[in-house]
């Protein structure tokens, strides 16, 4: 069955594809780039990492005990301690979801010089992290500032519709999709 949704794939910003997708298409560029690349260069994936909180990342328990008050109206589910409160065991466990912490590694591409190292030009798939407020957000916006006051060039390729897109000043028509090209001297 084609696409209802001819030229995108609505299905890619899901959180259980977006990692699978993103590892394959750095993979497929640097693939792509590297037997057009003169000697003197060559392609490198990258990692960004970083700890982020976001409500994506969460853990659902079920927990061992709980601590209640005692209520005249609600008969305890253990016996009664001696003292005015008691910590009894739930007889059915109530399911809660605690915010986690994960390590988030984000791949990128860098075109250096052999010999030197140098990193030419830098080549970014922007995330959904990259596009939500958040650590993500900040990490790519602080390397992608270093960037414009460096000698390196960079290309950000935005394939997502969700989130927010990154600021750029004279931008013509809105699009769901951008690639941006920014030369080191320009």
């Amino acid at each position: 069955m084609p696409s209802p949704f001819p030229g995108m794939d609505p299905y890619l910003e899901q959180p259980a594809f977006w990692s699978s997708f993103h590892f394959r298409f750095i993979g497929a560029i640097a693939a792509a780039i590297e037997v057009q690349l003169s000697r003197q260069y060559y392609v490198e994936v990258e990692t960004r990492t970083y700890r982020s909180s976001d409500t994506e990342n969460l853990l659902i328990g079920i927990p061992d005990a709980a601590v209640v008050a005692k209520s005249v109206s609600e008969p305890l589910m253990t016996p009664p301690l001696e003292t005015e409160s008691s910590v009894t065991t739930q007889v059915r466990p109530q399911r809660v979801t605690l915010p986690m912490s994960v390590e988030v590694n984000e791949r990128y591409l860098e075109v250096r010089e052999i010999g030197t190292d140098a990193v030419i030009t830098v080549i970014e798939v922007l995330s959904p992290k990259n596009k939500r407020a958040g650590k993500g957000r900040d990490a790519y916006e602080k390397k992608r500032g270093m960037m414009f006051t460096s000698a390196t060039h960079l290309i950000a390729i935005d394939l997502l519709w969700g989130g927010k897109a990154m600021p750029v000043l004279g931008l013509q028509s809105s699009t769901a999709y951008r690639i941006l090209v920014s030369r080191s001297d320009q």
